[in-house]
């Protein structure tokens, strides 16, 4: 039960609720409405967001916002091990200024669904404090939500309490995206299409062109001629000798005399 005499202590886990809300909607948690709803009409004593700093551009940006709308931060730098591995969280950190300023609360509402603080939310109860949860339900532990006297599903209300994309941001990003493909669409099929015609023009050149007869030279030919010669030329032997004189030697003529008849 909530009553305004309440002195109420808010501590939200900044990394797990944005990337809950990422994982599950794509979008981003507005971190105004959950403060509003976690105060109620009871006294805020403080509110305390824990970020990890990751040198980005818009985090600063992101961190300021955070302090205008009402919260203490409570910032670390993220750790780099050998290998590209990073670590970055607040649990213990969590935990200390939980119970550190318990004496001086009456409400404690933690903003996570980190199961690893069911043992921090028993404890609370033991020393009197009223143990409260916000989470997104279906990522929210079950020891979590066991071990809070009160869960309070953001997920029942999403459009007040998630920030959707900024369509206006979104759109001329994609449309440049989409022209610059197009572009680059064009230019290949313009320079397929000129290859194409150059290889028509080489084709036609090739088939127009009149077909030359390759005339050996003279020595060519008679060097063929002897070639095919000795190809086909057989062994030569006495009977073939012989013979070749026999009709190469001229037989002599016989001059015949007229028949006279008486």
């Amino acid at each position: 039960m909530q009553h305004s005499a309440q002195r109420v202590g808010i501590f939200v886990d900044v990394q797990n609720m944005y990337y809950s809300a990422r994982a599950l909607y794509e979008q981003r948690v507005d971190f105004a409405e959950i403060l509003q709803e976690a105060v109620g009409d009871r006294q805020l004593v403080r509110a305390l967001a824990y970020v990890i700093e990751a040198d980005k551009d818009e985090e600063q940006s992101f961190f300021n916002a955070l302090e205008q709308r009402g919260y203490e931060l409570r910032s670390k730098e993220i750790l780099n091990f050998y290998g590209g591995n990073q670590k970055g969280d607040w649990d213990i950190g969590i935990a200390i200024d939980i119970i550190a300023m318990a004496d001086k609360l009456d409400v404690v509402v933690l903003v996570s669904g980190d199961g690893d603080f069911a043992p921090l939310m028993e404890f609370i109860k033991r020393r009197g404090c009223r143990a409260e949860v916000m989470a997104f339900g279906s990522s929210a532990s079950s020891q979590l939500r066991e071990a809070a006297d009160a869960v309070f599903d953001l997920s029942q209300d999403t459009k007040r309490f998630l920030i959707p994309k900024k369509r206006g941001v979104d759109r001329p990003q994609r449309r440049n995206t989409q022209r610059a493909s197009a572009a680059e669409v064009a230019e290949a099929q313009i320079a397929e299409n000129k290859a194409k015609a150059t290889r028509v023009e080489k084709k036609e050149k090739q088939s127009s062109s009149p077909i030359k007869k390759v005339v050996p030279a003279r020595g060519a030919r008679s060097q063929r001629r002897m070639t095919t010669r000795s190809k086909s030329s057989k062994p030569v032997t006495r009977k073939t000798a012989n013979a070749r004189r026999v009709s190469t030697t001229k037989k002599p003529t016989v001059k015949r005399t007229p028949r006279i008849t008486h």
